[in-house]
């Protein structure tokens, strides 16, 4: 029998606050902590319960119905506050209503699309590396190779123009700081949020898609009735913001892994066909996207510990990425590893539909690099930029050795 919420005893409590620059900027000490002190844990700067467990992570991720998605994957309840922006069809709903816009999403990112793309993107990414060690064997691997190449692919593919694509990482960063608390990274792009939400809304539009990409075919859909006409522009704008700034951000946490573990950039290079693992251990071990909130949709019990229907549940999946009880030796970036049951992509019904995307894209551009480098080493701090989702980054400065 579960226990009442006067019978059960309460969460222990933690004061910390896991948006401060400090929690950002290195997590693992908070993570450590949440999951050492229990299941589950009251936050009660926020007031809100959270899951640092694999166990516990995962189960609330499944169950969409206990723990919905539709009041928001922020801190802000969409129930009784409404969004700077229209709640995504993908990320901020829940079924019957994410269906549809899922089952499109999924027959066009399905692998035989992604089969079609997958020479021109591995052309793309020998130029890229080509063009990049021809100017010298030193540069920032984040800005001319984890954000160069999804910036130049991914839009494409999409269907959009070339003009403005710079404004795609700024609307992801403040889309994701947005998940959090009003904090100063939010007050920070105050400033942007009607141009860039502008800027991204026009790209939504038929007209602004070329004819032969995945915005294309979205509108397609919504010709055949699929989706609606209202739904189609909602679907475009959750591939922009959800599409781009997770895999920039999971490319550099691959080649931030190569530059300090080389034995495993040895590995990769003996065995070319482990890229996609490399990019899932990576994506567990440095977790893009650190947090997402879920809404109890009822009284919940979990592990002894009552959770009110209304509130809000905060999940850490990069504590979860690390639990020892899950994975052993979890804080090592292993290629020997299976990966396979991370949550960096979520799980359940709300699982990253574009996932394959990022892995062909990450396939691509460490295939690349594989054929024409030795070795990457580290010249520099790397520098994080903070984020309240995302384990985000601003430079890897790296000193690569080609092949002679």
């Amino acid at each position: 029998m579960s226990a009442t919420a006067e019978q059960a005893p309460p969460a222990p409590l933690c004061d910390a606050d896991p948006f401060s620059l400090s929690a950002l900027e290195n997590p693992d000490e908070l993570h450590h902590a949440l999951r050492t002190a229990g299941p589950v844990v009251y936050l009660s700067r926020y007031d809100v319960h959270a899951l640092a467990r694999y166990q516990e992570v995962h189960a609330a991720l499944v169950d969409w119905q206990h723990f919905e998605s539709g009041s928001g994957v922020g801190l802000v309840n969409f129930r009784h506050q409404k969004s700077w922006r229209p709640p995504s069809l993908l990320l901020e709903a829940d079924p019957p209503r994410h269906d549809a816009p899922r089952r499109v999403l999924q027959e066009i990112l399905a692998p035989p699309a992604l089969r079609r793309l997958r020479a021109a993107w591995q052309a793309a990414a020998e130029e890229l590396v080509d063009q990049i060690l021809a100017n010298g064997t030193e540069f920032d691997a984040f800005t001319r190779l984890a954000s160069a190449f999804p910036l130049r692919v991914f839009p494409d593919a999409v269907g959009l123009g070339p003009a403005g694509r710079e404004n795609l990482l700024p609307y992801g960063n403040m889309a994701f700081n947005s998940f959090g608390p009003a904090n100063d990274l939010v007050k920070a792009d105050a400033h942007r949020v009607a141009e860039l939400s502008a800027w991204v809304n026009a790209q939504c539009a038929r007209e602004a898609l070329s004819e032969d990409g995945f915005g294309a075919r979205i509108w397609a859909a919504a010709d055949r009735g699929d989706l609606t006409h209202e739904q189609a522009p909602l679907v475009v704008r959750s591939l922009l913001t959800a599409g781009v700034d997770t895999t920039v951000h999971g490319l550099a946490a691959c080649l931030y892994a190569f530059a300090t573990h080389p034995e495993q950039w040895r590995r990769l290079r003996e065995r070319p066909e482990s890229a996609r693992v490399a990019f899932d251990e990576a994506v567990r071990w440095q977790s893009p996207v650190q947090t997402f909130f879920r809404t109890a949709t009822t009284d919940v019990t979990i592990a002894g510990t009552v959770i009110p229907g209304g509130t809000k549940i905060l999940m850490f999946l990069g504590a979860a990425n690390r639990d020892p009880a899950r994975w052993s030796d979890p804080d090592r970036f292993d290629l020997a590893r299976d990966p396979s049951g991370h949550v960096g992509f979520g799980m359940g019904v709300h699982q990253c539909v574009g996932q394959h995307v990022a892995r062909l894209e990450a396939e691509a551009l460490l295939t690349a690099l594989a054929r024409r480098v030795e070795a990457i080493e580290l010249t520099g701090a790397p520098r994080r930029h903070p984020n309240n989702t995302l384990r985000s980054w601003a430079s890897l400065p790296v000193r690569v050795h080609p092949v002679a």
